[in-house]
């Protein structure tokens, strides 16, 4: 019989070797170059077994930079990439879903995703026969082999989440497959997407037990492991999905599930979680502790926000190069766009603009500027004055200090030099997980910039707008996102808002926007209008940005005409796994 290869990540032995914090917080934030080992020797040992499931949590992926060094978020209305090779530029962007370019995540997400399962199913397949270590007790033999079977059930639901999110409802499959074949032999009927989320959801449900306690799971040894609030978390992100306007008929899950099951985490787990408001000198500022909420972390930075995240190691500037300024020696990258930047608040609590879409965006009327809302103090000429402070916190708009400079974006000056091709198009850049402190001493700082994955924030979101849809605006809708709102520094209370306490639709559009705002730049947006069923809507409208005139005077400007057809909610499947497996293809491709 031909020896099947796995390819796996050691090591044992690495703490001892490394001097840095990052390299003391358990075996599987080490990133080592892969060795080969049999099936057979895997699972010959606890030890080696141990560090394949750990190596296993190199699937979950990270945001930043992923696509060919682009966002998702810049294949949404939220951004646009600067650089031309971008790879959401010349494929999302445009309605090129073949295009090369997009391929980390059009086509190759395919194929991550359905290794990871495989690895999660040869853990569970083979765990109960590999032998005990001989310096180990049989009670921490039996805790190790339920919490590594736990994270493994839990792994591959998330993975199967991820492929439905693109691709719909797809073979699932439970036992181990060729390596060296399609991975979906004999699995080529495709499940009901009620079938399909009902093994995610059990999946979820029967591991939380046997994962860590959150006690456990903060320990610094443990760090980025699976624990118990991060299954009950990823279960109330799912039953919100599933009870949106999208999937609700399918799933049979309505809104008042997906209430409760936020309502559960807040419940069994809150106590356990806060919004952050530290800053770095103690006291109150919006700013601060919305940036310390994104890049403190929960082993070192005492932050009790972050719920379920990717564990990495500290980066440098090479890290953050491809989405730094220009005039800071950068490549530009990931530029918010004006549509971004309209959504925030005004300070004041009040919102600039008088109507908002189902989107959650100003509405246009065929334009590049909405309706301003005169009583709010806002004024095109001052833009982003008195502003939500989310805003300074996320964006880099002309006049702000930030690293070694001021930016600048007015033509030929630094952050807009002639003849850059990486220059901001919109006027912007992105200011969110890019640690400044990267940028001291000639860029040679470090920075811890794990990618968050959910945040206690998210779960307030949700609670808060599956009870409006269930039951319309209520006090407990109005606390959810009033805590929220009051972390960022953002004054007065939603219930003082007749604008939005007159109807659930007006309500709907403002946490629809107060989601996109809170949650900008984390890849939320473009599942949360697919699910709305306003995906159209939000990703075919033009993507807007400013022009800063010598003078200071601003202008708005459209930046790209973007196309989005409904065929677009979901990928097509990889041509070349149709080509193996005969699978259906998605509607429309």
């Amino acid at each position: 019989m031909k020896k099947k290869i796995l390819y796996m990540a050691f090591v044992a032995g690495l703490a001892l070797m490394m001097t840095s914090c990052e390299d003391m917080f358990g075996h599987f934030l080490d990133k080592q170059p892969s060795n080969e080992l049999t099936e057979e020797l895997v699972f010959s040992s606890w030890t080696t077994t141990r560090d394949f499931h750990y190596d296993t949590y190199n699937f979950l992926r990270n945001g930043a930079g992923r696509i060919n060094t682009s966002w998702m978020d810049a294949a949404t209305d939220l951004a646009q990439t600067s650089y031309a090779s971008g790879g959401v530029r010349t494929s999302f962007n445009i309605g090129n879903y073949y295009g090369s370019a997009g391929a980390p995540e059009l086509t190759a997400t395919w194929e991550h995703y359905y290794r990871g399962i495989r690895k999660c199913n040869m853990l569970l397949t083979h765990i109960d026969d590999v032998p005990k270590s001989a310096d180990m007790s049989d009670e921490l033999y039996a805790t190790d082999k339920m919490n590594y079977t736990s994270e493994a059930r839990f792994l591959r639901a998330y993975f199967y989440w991820e492929l439905f999110l693109r691709y719909g409802a797809i073979p699932i499959v439970t036992e181990v497959l060729d390596p060296d074949g399609d991975l979906l032999t004999g699995y080529t009927t495709r499940p009901s997407t009620g079938e399909y989320i009902d093994f995610i959801i059990n999946e979820l449900q029967e591991c939380e037990s046997g994962l860590m306690s959150y006690s456990e799971g903060i320990n610094s040894r443990n760090a980025g492991r699976i624990s118990q609030p991060m299954a009950r978390a990823l279960y109330s992100r799912i039953m919100l999905y599933m009870a949106s306007p999208r999937f609700a008929s399918e799933s049979g899950i309505s809104w008042s599930d997906a209430a409760a099951a936020a309502k559960s985490f807040i419940d069994d787990y809150g106590a356990n979680y806060s919004l952050f408001t530290v800053t770095e000198t103690g006291g109150t500022n919006g700013v601060a502790a919305y940036t310390n909420a994104i890049l403190r972390t929960t082993y070192e930075g005492n932050n009790t926000e972050v719920i379920f995240f990717r564990n990495d190691v500290q980066i440098q500037w090479a890290g953050i190069e491809n989405d730094t300024p220009v005039g800071e020696g950068g490549r530009g990258g990931l530029c918010p766009s004006q549509n971004l930047v309209d959504m925030y608040d005004m300070a004041n609590g009040s919102s600039p603009f008088t109507e908002y879409d189902e989107t959650g965006a100003p509405v246009y009327n065929g334009g590049e500027t909405p309706s301003v809302n005169a009583a709010s103090g806002y004024s095109e000429a001052s833009m982003w004055a008195n502003r939500d402070p989310r805003l300074a916190a996320s964006v880099l708009y002309q006049g702000v200090a930030w690293g070694n400079g001021v930016i600048n974006v007015i033509r030929g000056q630094r952050d807009n030099p002639v003849g850059n091709a990486n220059a901001t198009p919109t006027g912007y850049y992105v200011r969110k997980y890019i640690p400044e402190n990267i940028l001291s001493a000639v860029h040679s700082g470090r920075s811890y910039r794990n990618w968050i994955i959910i945040r206690y924030p998210e779960i307030l979101l949700n609670y808060a707008e599956a009870l409006n849809e269930a039951n319309g605006p209520s006090q407990e809708v109005y606390n959810s996102l009033n805590r929220i709102r009051s972390r960022a520094g953002v004054a007065g209370n939603v219930e003082d808002r007749s604008d939005l306490t007159s109807s659930k639709e007006r309500m709907r559009n403002f946490i629809r926007k107060e989601r996109t705002v809170e949650l900008a730049f984390e890849d939320h947006r473009a599942w949360d209008v697919r699910r709305w069923n306003v995906a159209v809507q939000a990703l075919s409208r033009p993507v807007y940005g400013i022009e800063v005139a010598a003078n200071g005077s601003l202008s708005r400007k459209t930046v790209q005409r973007r196309v989005f057809e409904d065929k677009m909610y979901l990928y097509p499947i990889p041509e070349t796994e149709g080509w193996k497996t005969s699978i259906a293809n998605n509607p429309g491709w």
